[in-house]
């Protein structure tokens, strides 16, 4: 069997002279212990030297990769390959893989193959012979620079350093911004506290206390280049009546070296915000297209990598952790936005349906993000494309005509049969009385009465031929019975009049029989009541059965007699 071992200074290829000993993986280190008994399992074949870091640093980066680079190619052909029918021992079974396919040679990976290689390289120094230690230390030390240098330059992952960097320094840009703002304001207030609720922009008003310094240079100063004609006339006029207190001039330069340096700060935040806009661009197009100029910058400082991996719905709580884990431990909702909130989209839309804008816009810039990391184009059409999108159906949402795409949605979508409807208004004049209509009930017995009134008036039927003598005289019935029904609607309204007055008799005479109940009842509980109280161990009294009284009283009568 034959070993390959990879070392900084070059590869090494050993035969093993006993493999038995290898069949004991525990105590195999047993065997390494001194020089002499390492030289007795194995025995170095061949030594193929680098030229210089280049060549090692190019080997070192193809068995990272699990690549045969050109040196290792090379001495398989030249040793390996003449003993085609010995095993070859790697330490890295991908790399056995990739030999076994392009060289055909057989491949050995196993946990003693793992612990001779450890074994060899606590006797590296007297197995490899030429070789001093000291330049294999520094053959290892140069390589492990070289290698970290170029995986630092090349590597897909800091790619994005620089923006996460620019990022972070943002952010800490607006926070001393805010702190040396409050503190200018609350400096320069005990001089012309009217000065701060004149001007509300904060860089216009560390400009103005530059240029004015003591509230006394205010009416000789010239501030239109600051501040427009209305507040700086208002700024004078507060000037000459300030009740702020008087300051001396060290204080006023102090005062103004701050302003100095709100000033520089802010220059410097819009061109690093300038630089930053134009980096996403190049290296997250897309993503800057879908969530916009002030909400990636946030989200990238995750790392363009990192968000690759995350799913939609971690996107689109991304910065509201704390909320989530709140939620979930006190059983409530859960957010549904974090750093998206700010996106351009959700911005503008209502807040009932920000929620739903937000889990749209968190899957489409999932995407975006996939393909920015991922992918080989620069351009930025899928963003352009899915934010056209996310637009359409935003505004499908605020209008309220939503398309359903099932089978009765597009039923129910179909235009309806047009009628043309006058849009003349007719004016009615029930509004105009106050006095109360009559009821329906009572319109329909005055028509009855009127009907009534008219005499009834037979139809006249046309006889044309012999053979419609019948239909003539079921006619002349109908036209009969027409004056009966009207003679029985009328009967049956004065039975309704007459019943009125007896049902009305009839409720009072149950009225009264209730009361009279009632009277009945309430002294009867009295009488219980007041005999309870009295005896209240008479309702306790088993009852007596009667006929065993009259056989007692029976017995008694006899006794009597006898005596």
């Amino acid at each position: 069997m034959l070993v390959l071992f990879e070392t900084a200074a070059g590869y090494a290829i050993f035969k093993v002279l006993d493999e038995s000993k290898l069949q004991q993986v525990d105590s195999l280190y047993k065997e390494f212990e001194t020089p002499e008994k390492a030289n007795k399992v194995l025995k170095l074949k061949h030594f193929e030297k680098f030229q210089d870091t280049t060549e090692a640093l190019a080997a070192a980066t193809a068995l990272v990769e699990g690549k045969i680079g050109k040196s290792l190619k090379k001495v398989l052909k030249k040793v390996v390959a003449k003993e085609a029918h010995e095993q070859l021992a790697i330490s890295d079974a991908k790399l056995g893989g990739v030999i076994k396919e392009k060289l055909d040679l057989s491949c050995v990976h196993s946990p003693a193959v793992a612990e001779l290689m450890r074994c060899i390289r606590g006797q590296m120094e007297s197995l490899i012979t030429g070789l001093p230690p000291r330049e294999i230390s520094a053959m290892s030390l140069g390589l492990a620079h070289s290698l970290s240098r170029y995986k630092l330059k090349f590597s897909p992952d800091k790619v994005d350093t620089m923006i996460v960097q620019a990022i972070s320094l943002l952010d800490d840009l607006d926070k001393e911004l805010n702190n040396y703002i409050m503190r200018c304001r609350e400096w320069y207030g005990w001089h012309f506290p009217e000065l701060g609720k004149i001007i509300t922009d904060n860089l216009a008003y560390c400009k103005t206390v530059n240029k004015i310094g003591d509230r006394t240079n205010v009416a000789g100063s010239d501030l239109s280049d600051i501040l427009p004609e209305e507040i700086e006339a208002e700024v004078k006029l507060a000037a000459e009546i300030s009740m702020g207190t008087e300051v001396s001039e060290q204080d006023i330069g102090n005062i103004r070296h701050l302003c100095d340096q709100v000033i520089e700060i802010s220059d410097y935040r819009i061109q690093l915000y300038d630089y930053l806009k134009n980096r996403m661009m190049a290296i997250a197009p897309n993503l800057t297209v879908m969530v916009g100029d002030g909400d990636d910058d946030d989200i990238m400082s995750r790392s363009l990598l990192n968000l690759a991996k995350h799913p939609a719905s971690t996107v689109q709580i991304l910065g509201a952790e704390k909320a989530l884990f709140r939620a979930l431990k006190t059983r409530k909702d859960t957010p549904k936005y974090g750093l998206i909130y700010h996106a351009s989209l959700v911005g503008q839309t209502t807040a009932k349906n920000k929620g739903k804008i937000s889990r749209m816009l968190a899957a489409k810039a999932s995407l975006a993000i996939r393909y920015d990391a991922l992918g080989e184009d620069t351009n930025a059409e899928m963003g352009v494309e899915n934010r056209a999108k996310l637009e359409a159906r935003l505004r499908q949402l605020e209008e309220k005509g939503i398309r359903r795409i099932s089978g009765t949605g597009k039923a129910m979508a179909k235009a309806d049969k047009y009628q043309h409807k006058s849009e003349v208004k007719m004016y009615d004049p029930s509004g105009d009385s106050t006095i109360p209509s009559t009821s329906k009930k009572r319109k329909f017995e005055e028509v009855e009465e009127e009907e009534e009134a008219e005499e009834p008036v037979t139809p006249v039927v046309k006889l044309k031929k012999p053979k419609k003598e019948s239909v003539a005289e079921e006619q002349e019935a109908e036209a009969a019975e027409t004056p009966k029904k009207k003679k029985k609607k009328k009967d049956k309204k004065a039975d309704d009049e007459t019943e009125e007055p007896k049902e009305e008799e009839e409720a009072v005479a149950v009225t009264e029989v209730n009361n009279s109940k009632i009277k009945m009842f309430t002294f009867t509980l009295f009488f219980f009541t007041v005999h309870f109280f009295n005896n209240p161990f008479s309702f306790f009294v088993p009852p007596v059965n009667r006929k065993e009284k009259e056989e007692e009283e029976k017995e008694g009568k006899g006794g009597g007699g006898r005596r």
